[in-house]
């Protein structure tokens, strides 16, 4: 459904008010050490993610089964193989 050039320029109107009127409320706002704690520990795990990847691959490169993978990482081997087979390969 087309929008006219006048519903697009009211649209845009009536965000600028409510941009130009908006007063933050101090309860609304996020902690920034904990935001600050948050990223930092995605980032963490991020990288151990790419990590255990790289040792998926090794390990199947090595010959080592999918059980004993899925052992290693706390699953089961069939498991272990759904969740790293296509990306290891």
């Amino acid at each position: 459904m087309p929008r006219t050039v006048e519903k697009i320029l009211q649209h845009a109107d009536e965000l600028a008010a409510r941009f130009e009127d908006y007063e933050p409320n101090p309860d609304d706002e996020l902690d920034a050490n904990a935001v600050t704690a948050l990223r930092a520990a995605v980032a963490e795990r991020s990288e151990a993610e790419r990590h255990l990847l790289d040792a998926v691959r090794s390990a199947r490169e090595s010959g080592m089964p999918w059980s004993a993978i899925g052992s290693l990482v706390g699953t089961s081997g069939e498991a272990a193989r759904q969740r790293y087979g296509n990306k290891v390969a």
